[in-house]
Formats: structure tokens, C-alpha cells, sequence
């Protein structure tokens, strides 16, 4: 009892579930983790280092892996163990390719069957979203937290309306799989203008314009795939090296077994 207290007072309030069981809190952190690439693609998992990182018994790690591995967010090999999944153009594109055909069934559905309750939360998160920077303000230049979550409630509010829960949870899925490909992107610094994007596609929401809601929130997704695309190919085309013009933050580095030293 007094382990999992230490461990519930250390975890972040954003990281509590329902219930505040070890295994869930150990699953949050752990996801944090992978989805924002503080631990990199690619890298072991030891259980007995993750036990001693987050203060806690094998079990709860144990399970809390189980649940990343369902995810798609860890790979598991019999006699292997576990390991990040790695990123990859192949997997970018398939991932890409995937979200934009649910995009196209549950949004449609969602436009389709919305009533006015469902357009005011479009539009509320909409602005909360809006009223929030994307990047810390210092000279990290990292993705504020504050956005990222109030990001993912906006896309999550378009889709809210679709009537298939099996639809939501997947698209979930999806998104946190795409989330690791959005923190690469955002290392390079491309000129967009993402709140506009975010603009566009709720506005064809709310005035109903099925087709063209659907395109831009493709487009949207798409110009993400494409920012981290470029920075993959420009390390697979130096070789796995340094590239001569400089090597990107976001740029795949050898995976290190955590805990490993």
C-alpha cells in the first residue's frame, strides 16, 4: 500500500484513471512516454528497469505492457520481451492511409446524424483549442501539453456524433499511434499554419459541407505525414548518419534498451 501510494503522489494528475490502480497509472505514464518519444522508437523494455523507474512490483508493468502491446504501441516477441514499435515510412503511410478512411466514415456519419448540442461542442473546442499555443514559450520549442490535449478533444469532438463506439475506440487507437509521428513532426519546424487548418475543418462542420469537412481534415493529417515522411527519408538516405545539412531532432537515433545504461 505504501509503494502504490508513493507511486499515485509522484504520477501527474493528467495521468490518473478511474479507479487509480497501479497497473493504469504505470500504463499512463508509460504511454506518455512513447507517444511524445521521450522513450525512442525502437527501444527494449525490461520490465525489471521499468519496475525500478516507476517505483513499482513487475506486475502492474507487466500488464501496463500487455495493454501498449494490444495498442500497437509495443511490440511483443515470445522470448524476446518487449520493445517500442519502431517508426518507419511504411508504417507512417499505411497509418496515414488508415485514419483518412475512418476520417471518411465517421465524420460523414458523424455531420449526418449530429444535432445542435453535438455542432456546440464541435465549436467549443474548437475555441478552447484556438486560445491556446501550440508551443512551450521557451527555447524547447516543444508542443505545449495544454494543446495537445485540448487538440485531441477537438478531433474527438468532429467524430463525437457517429454512433459507433467501435468506431470511436479505433480511431483512438489511431490517433495514438499517429501522436509519435506528430511530436517528429513537430521537430521540423515547417511553416504551416495549423490553426487555420483547424478553422477551415470546423467551420465545413458546422455548415454541413460533408465532402469538403472530409478533405480538409485528410489534408490536415496528411500535411503531418508528409513533414515526418521528409525527415524519415532524409535519414534512411544518409544512412542511418548525421545528414550533411544537420541532423534533425526528430531523426530516428539507435534505439537504447531502457535501463540498459
Amino acid at each position: 500500500m505504501a509503494r502504490q501510494k508513493r507511486v499515485a503522489e509522484a504520477a501527474p494528475a493528467s495521468d490518473m484513471v478511474a479507479g487509480g490502480t497501479l497497473a493504469s497509472t504505470v500504463y499512463q505514464r508509460l504511454r506518455r512516454e512513447i507517444v511524445t518519444t521521450g522513450l525512442k522508437p525502437g527501444a527494449k523494455l525490461r520490465i525489471e528497469a521499468l519496475s525500478e523507474r516507476y517505483n513499482v512490483g513487475a506486475s502492474p508493468v507487466r500488464e501496463a505492457l500487455n495493454r501498449l502491446s494490444a495498442e500497437g504501441l509495443v511490440d511483443h516477441e515470445d522470448q524476446k520481451g518487449f520493445r517500442i514499435a519502431p517508426v518507419s515510412l511504411a508504417d507512417l503511410l499505411e497509418l496515414n492511409r488508415t485514419r483518412c478512411w475512418i476520417n471518411e466514415v465517421a465524420l460523414r456519419e458523424s455531420i449526418g446524424r449530429g444535432d445542435q448540442e453535438w455542432e456546440e461542442s464541435v465549436l467549443i473546442a474548437y475555441h478552447r483549442l484556438s486560445k491556446v499555443p501550440g508551443r512551450l514559450p521557451d527555447e524547447s520549442g516543444e508542443i505545449n501539453p495544454e494543446w495537445e490535449r485540448l487538440h485531441l478533444a477537438f478531433h474527438r469532438s468532429l467524430i463525437a456524433a457517429c454512433g459507433s463506439k467501435w468506431m470511436l475506440r479505433f480511431a483512438e487507437v489511431l490517433s495514438d499511434c499517429a501522436d509519435r509521428y506528430r511530436h517528429l513532426s513537430a521537430a521540423a519546424r515547417v511553416e504551416r499554419d495549423v490553426p487555420a487548418e483547424h478553422e477551415a475543418i470546423m467551420e465545413a462542420v458546422i455548415r454541413r459541407r460533408t465532402q469538403m469537412a472530409i478533405s480538409l481534415l485528410n489534408e490536415h493529417m496528411t500535411r503531418t505525414s508528409d513533414n515526418v515522411q521528409k525527415l524519415l527519408q532524409e535519414f534512411d538516405n544518409a544512412g542511418g548518419r548525421k545528414p550533411a545539412a544537420g541532423r534533425s531532432r526528430a531523426a530516428p537515433r539507435r534505439a537504447k534498451a531502457i535501463g540498459a545504461g
